[in-house]
């Protein structure tokens, strides 16, 4: 008998990309072959190193949860201190950024933010937008027409929005984060495996192909914000997809400028080695607060009661730890040449009710006071109302500069356990329970219909907020925390507000309640924590099927 020796003979497919959602009209101008085939080299090249990096977030979480604080990394301390190192900066159209307002990118939102006066928009495919197969191509269909100026929306009531403005935002496009899944569109690599596509991939992709080069002629470029990352070897990969994507269109190198939201809380661990991973490429980093929250809760939820936080009102831009992260980021930045962007306030003005409107203006100036003190070259709106708001108290600190990088912040030393100082000193109340399953079922609710950015209660609700809200109650009942007045907080508690939330909603034919509350006792009831809520619901919900 003889024995075979040598490499064992594997089959080989040539990669390829198959649509599977529905073909709705004009998503042949989207879902073009040659942009077919972009998608399908960006998923051949990177599809297998965002697997393991995702891998790489697992053991990370893991070893937070089994007591290993993050700390500054060691092996990257070489490039924390050199100082020679700056990074490319603002692209055009980037120079000042002092108020920026964020949106998703329906027709209707996109001429909004067009004529809104702000610096920049924030065209956004991640928090602010339900992920709906609807949702991901019309929106590239509303950003391609917007850039070319062929873009305008006629309501269901027979309005017509335009866009009028002689100076419009600048365009910076957030695609998904890398753990998001694209499941209307697979992907098959080499060996013949078919998976769902990347959500990131697909986004940044398919923009990029279709107006890199209009974006160029237009005086601006193709900008993207970069939502999730965990580490430099992410923002690495980031960089790769750049290079390759530029070759790919015959760009120069460097022509996509990045900003990354510094929003977990690995990434507070490495903004350096981010910047420096990205340093070809990137204008800034942005304080992504409200998923910053939600990534200090669920590194830390089975922890101890001592990193337990209280009513999410109370968890706010100056509490210690929040405080560190905003003051190393800006320091960071200016450090290296970068851009320093603040967050979003969630206060919104209700134009049918003056009081309501009148305390959003007080917080929110009060919000971008402090950060431009702080030294912040811009911040975020979520409201074109706002933005008068915002830039001046901007304005009152940078006059007529565009920006604050030569404040370099030599006084702000923060230490790893002052970006892990939970301490608040306040409780939960009652009030604070319900209204995190109320607005995290509502929220949901909202987002199945397809909305991502929904006004809940005064306050503007995404992804990231809804995230808060649920994983504090999952925190709160596997810490056996009470309420101030002694009431333990519970699973059959909370199923209780469940029920009196599902009676108050305001029920309408074909609403989304029961599947919302469903998922909320999914990813806030179960004994397991979905690592996003927006990934069992998207599986469950949002995956057309024919």
């Amino acid at each position: 008998m003889r024995t075979r020796t040598g490499p064992i003979p594997t089959q080989t497919h040539e990669p390829s990309i198959e649509i599977a959602g529905r073909l709705g009209p004009r998503y042949d101008e989207i879902l073009t072959p040659e942009a077919l085939a972009f998608l399908t080299e960006l998923h051949h090249r990177f599809g297998a190193r965002r697997h393991d990096r995702l891998a790489d977030r697992m053991r990370r979480r893991f070893e937070i949860g089994n007591g290993h604080d993050p700390q500054f990394r060691d092996d990257t301390r070489h490039i924390r201190e050199d100082a020679e190192w700056k990074v490319a900066g603002a692209g055009p159209g980037l120079e000042d950024r002092r108020v920026e307002i964020t949106g998703p990118t329906d027709p209707k939102m996109t001429i909004n933010a067009l004529n809104s006066g702000a610096k920049v928009w924030l065209a956004d495919q991640e928090d602010a937008t339900s992920p709906t197969w609807k949702n991901v191509i019309e929106g590239q269909l509303s950003l391609r027409d917007a850039i070319r100026g062929e873009l305008s929306f006629t309501s269901p009531e027979g309005k017509r929005y335009e866009v009028t403005a002689t100076e419009t935002p600048t365009i910076v496009m957030r695609p998904r984060g890398w753990h998001l899944p694209e499941q209307h569109i697979h992907f098959t690599d080499r060996t013949g495996r078919t998976m769902a596509a990347s959500g990131s991939l697909v986004d940044f992709g398919l923009y990029f192909f279709h107006n890199a080069q209009q974006l160029i002629a237009n005086g601006r470029g193709p900008y993207f914000y970069i939502a999730k990352l965990e580490s430099s070897e992410e923002a690495k990969l980031w960089d790769d997809v750049f290079t390759f994507s530029e070759q790919y269109l015959r760009l120069p190198h460097g022509t996509i400028r990045a900003t990354v939201l510094i929003e977990t809380l690995p990434a507070a661990f490495e903004m350096e080695e981010i910047l420096f991973e990205l340093r070809d490429h990137i204008a800034g980093l942005n304080a992504g607060r409200w998923d910053y929250i939600f990534s200090i809760i669920k590194n830390y939820r089975g922890r101890g009661a001592r990193f337990v936080l209280p009513d999410r009102s109370e968890v706010t831009m100056t509490v210690p730890f929040m405080r560190a992260y905003t003051e190393l980021l800006v320091k960071t930045c200016h450090k290296r040449g970068a851009f320093a962007i603040g967050g979003m306030s969630a206060f919104i003005p209700n134009r049918r009710d003056p009081e309501v409107t009148a305390r959003a203006f007080e917080k929110v100036a009060a919000d971008k006071k402090r950060e431009a003190g702080d030294g912040f070259d811009g911040t975020w709106v979520a409201h074109p109302d706002l933005i008068p708001v915002a830039r001046a108290e901007f304005d009152a600190v940078l006059g007529d500069r565009p920006n604050q990088i030569d404040r370099q912040r030599p006084e702000v030393e923060v230490a790893a356990s002052d970006l892990i100082d939970v301490h608040i000193g306040r409780p939960i109340t009652a009030a604070g329970v319900h209204g995190n399953v109320s607005v995290a079922i509502r929220y949901i609710e909202a987002w199945l219909r397809g909305l991502g950015a929904v006004a809940i209660d005064n306050l503007m609700e995404d992804a990231a907020t809804a995230e808060i809200s649920r994983s504090q109650v999952w925190q709160w009942i596997h810490q056996d925390r009470t309420t101030e007045d002694g009431t333990p907080i519970t699973r059959e508690s909370i199923e209780a507000l469940v029920t009196q939330v599902l009676a108050e909603a305001d029920r309408q034919d074909g609403d989304r309640f029961d599947d919302a509350a469903e998922i909320f006792r999914e990813v806030a009831l179960g004994q397991d924590f979905p690592a996003f809520l927006t990934l069992p619901a998207y599986a469950k919900y949002l995956v057309e099927t024919d």
